[in-house]
């Protein structure tokens, strides 16, 4: 019973975060903020990925951590498990060659910012519509190597468990959302990507939107 309930509070933690994550990353939201500080939401994208950082490090800190062992594996298996984390790593890394990690952390925008080089019609970054190297395969390929990570390993207990499957249906829901925005912004250009490119995983499902 106890376990129940330390996943239910860490499942509603997560929604919250969740929750909360996606509205902060709005348009709504940041057209306000634009409204309210002009050209200053240069620094909403620091403030944004801050506060994220220090959510979540306070969720996995302070919420329960029931420790009921799912599995664990023995040597070498243990050690294989090194592999595809390894490789997700790098998929990570050839990620973010091409949407700019000063960009993606949201220290290009504080440097245009004071170097009063930041556009009017700009809101917390440079809208991006890419289809090179990894998001040829997934729209989301950052979800797709960071869900490799988690779910490869030599360990598994049922917090750890619990962290993975509120990430995976985090990235799921997020995506939605944020490709909602990004129809708004790219439009047709946007939605012909989606039928032809998968969403996270990639692999063709029913159909390529799923």
């Amino acid at each position: 019973m106890k376990d129940f309930i330390d996943v239910l509070i860490l499942v509603i933690l997560f929604g919250l975060f969740g929750y909360t994550h996606s509205v902060l990353a709005s348009l709504k939201v940041k057209e306000f903020i634009r409204k309210q500080f002009g050209k200053a939401i240069a620094f909403y994208r620091l403030f944004y990925n801050f506060l994220s950082v220090v959510t979540l490090y306070l969720i996995w800190e302070y919420a329960p951590h029931p420790s009921t062992q799912i599995y664990r594996l023995s040597p070498p298996f243990d050690y294989l498990v090194l592999l595809p984390q390894f490789l997700s790593l790098l998929g990570l890394i050839w990620c973010f060659r091409y949407i700019g990690s000063k960009e993606f952390l949201g220290l290009s925008q504080i440097e245009r910012f004071l170097n009063k080089e930041y556009s009017d019609d700009e809101l917390d970054e440079k809208p991006s519509f890419r289809i090179e190297g990894p998001y040829k395969y997934s729209r989301h390929p950052i979800y797709f190597f960071s869900i490799v990570f988690l779910i490869f390993r030599a360990e598994m207990d049922l917090f750890y468990l619990t962290v993975v499957i509120c990430f995976i249906a985090y990235f799921y829901i997020g995506s939605v959302y944020e490709e909602k925005k990004l129809i708004k912004i790219f439009g047709k250009e946007y939605e012909d990507y989606q039928k032809k490119v998968p969403r996270i995983f990639p692999i063709k499902l029913v159909n390529n939107k799923s």
